[in-house]
């Protein structure tokens, strides 16, 4: 019996992908799944990192490794009835491009630097399309207005690194496109993107979806984008699917504890519980959605003990012009803010709005052009470096990449040590070294974890070492500089209760820099909102978000992915 292709443009069957460890292992990354992706349609892969929702999608284009992937021999792919499995590398790279195409994560490492996005977007068609020269550049300049680019006839001829990450991204969907495919995969097209920019990437996918009547493969990790965009949701774990069907159907009765799991563990708008929920609170059947009544009070009382008084701080940075000249930029403008001990100030705002050389600028990474910052009273702009290096380990910071911010060549108790040694914390290094474990046993992770390598951790044990460093210099304030975006859902709610407990029991003070505006809510008693480089609006976090009063907030708000509430039924 011949399957039904009619409604169904991608038919995946008992695909099993595993990769090669050495001669004679193997890591079985997909277990035998099965999904179907409909004719103009939208389907969302959803899951974390690991899930194998990747992989299943590089196994539909064909990008596999060949040397060390081995693909199980029951697996099928069937596309508009076709087996890719099936078919030679040839015919798989003319079909992959033009019919099938994709959009990968990260554009910048995506697109060619070298080479012009007119260029890069103009290869696609000469190679799938066979159009001359002339004619791909009028194409060209007509899918770069489709993707919403400025001034089209200018960036045709921009390279990549003189765009932004939103136009760079819509330059990677202008060239998946560009041979109008009947299937875009799209893998987290929007996960390093701004929330306003991430609306306008979502908007566009939906817009080009229904204009070229394409069938659209979504893969994320966020279940909030996947009800503002899809029509069915698979939900994968560990190269499994755990649960499949309507989006709406998920998100009014999830049947597995995963799916509910996922839903949960993001922070809300709507609720402040006094700890997130987690994935392992659901799996071992110990929670229940809604079952944490209890709710964090957020904002500043007066009479508050202030251990950062920030005045007027600005930074300016200075390019040559000309032989004798010099450009200035304004990156940070008369910023004003007060920080009170044991409280969290958010700080939001687009890429480029100054938030994170706010932070840098207050731990004199960078050299303040003005302002002040009294700790103590004492200002710590003005202080000389001397002086500083009493308060250096004072006020500490995370850095948003937990994969570069950790030396690879030092052991997790190196990492802990070597800052105590410096500022002579400790009578000796017996006395560092249990503090050390107890620090590791503080943010969670086991004893032997002082003797293992950054590389043999995941990104959220990676976060929870750079946590522990930092508290080891015993810090009042903690610059927290999107500390949490690169993580997974739960692992995100996971680092976020460690850092509330260490803020109940330490009473430290956090600079909270995120874009991502519920996780901000969440945390923040107070927030500050950035644009070009100025505070535009300050107030308590409730009352921002439930009465933003700048436009500039109002349209990040508005921004927020808020899930299948705001969709209508499908």
């Amino acid at each position: 019996m011949q399957p039904d292709h009619s409604n169904h443009l991608l038919q995946v069957r008992n695909l099993q992908v595993a990769f090669r460890i050495d001669k004679k292992n193997t890591f079985d990354a997909v277990k035998s799944i099965s999904f179907d992706v409909p004719r103009n349609s939208t389907v969302a892969l959803v899951g974390e990192s690991g899930s194998g929702k990747s992989v299943s999608s590089l196994a539909v284009m064909g990008l596999l490794p060949p040397d060390n992937t081995i693909i199980g021999p029951s697996s099928s792919i069937l596309f508009d009835g076709r087996d890719l499995l099936a078919m030679s590398s040839a015919e798989r790279r003319v079909l992959c491009g033009k019919d099938i195409s994709m959009i990968f994560q990260e554009p910048m490492s995506s697109l060619n630097p070298v080479f012009t996005v007119g260029f890069q977007i103009g290869e696609v068609l000469r190679q799938h399309m066979g159009m001359n020269r002339k004619q791909a550049r009028v194409r060209t300049l007509a899918l770069l207005a489709e993707v919403g680019i400025p001034d089209p006839a200018i960036k045709i001829d921009a390279y990549p690194g003189q765009m932004s990450g939103g136009q760079q991204q819509r330059v990677m969907i202008a060239m998946a496109i560009a041979c109008e495919p009947q299937l875009l995969i799209a893998d987290e097209p929007t996960t390093a993107l701004d929330v306003t920019i991430q609306k306008q990437i979502m908007e566009l996918i939906a817009k080009l979806q229904k204009k070229h009547q394409m069938s659209v493969l979504f893969i994320t990790h966020d279940l909030g984008l996947v009800g503002e965009i899809a029509d069915h949701v698979i939900v994968m774990r560990s190269g499994e699917v755990r649960e499949a069907g309507r989006v709406r159907a998920i998100f009014d009765d999830p049947q597995d504890a995963y799916t509910r799991a996922l839903l949960h563990c993001r922070p809300s708008l709507d609720s402040r519980p006094w700890r997130l929920p987690v994935i392992a609170d659901y799996l071992d059947g110990t929670a229940v959605a809604g079952v944490e009544t209890r709710q964090r009070t957020r904002g500043h009382v007066a009479g508050e003990d202030n251990v950062l008084v920030v005045d007027k701080l600005s930074k300016s940075f200075y390019t040559r012009q000309g032989w004798f000249g010099k450009r200035e930029f304004q990156a940070v403008k008369d910023v004003s803010f007060t920080l009170p001990r044991g409280k969290t100030l958010g700080v939001v705002g687009e890429s480029g709005s100054g938030k994170t050389t706010v932070g840098l600028t207050l731990l004199r990474l960078h050299q303040a052009t003005g302002g002040t910052a009294l700790f103590e009273g004492r200002d710590l702009i003005a202080m000389s470096a001397r002086e500083y290096m009493a308060y250096k380990r004072r006020i500490q910071i995370i850095f948003q990449n937990p994969y570069a911010s950790l030396n690879p060549r030092f052991t997790v108790g190196q990492i802990l040590l070597e800052p105590m040694r410096i500022h002579k914390i400790g009578a000796g290094d017996k006395e560092r070294t249990a503090m050390a474990y107890a620090l590791l046993e503080k943010v969670g992770l086991p004893a032997q974890a002082f003797q293992r390598y950054p590389h043999e951790f995941s990104g959220g044990q990676r976060q929870r070492i750079a946590i522990a460093r930092c508290l080891t210099m015993q810090p009042e304030i903690l610059v927290c500089d999107e500390s949490v975006s690169a993580l997974d859902v739960s692992v995100q709610a996971q680092v976020l209760n460690l850092l509330q407990d260490l803020q109940d029991e330490f009473k430290l003070s956090y600079i909270f820099i995120s874009h991502d505006l519920s996780v901000v809510k969440y945390m923040a008693d107070q927030v500050m909102v950035m644009h070009q480089g100025k505070v535009v609006e300050l107030a308590d976090s409730d009352e921002l978000y439930r009465n933003p009063q700048h436009p500039y907030t109002k349209a990040l708000l508005s921004a927020i992915p808020r899930g299948l509430p705001q969709i209508e039924a499908r």
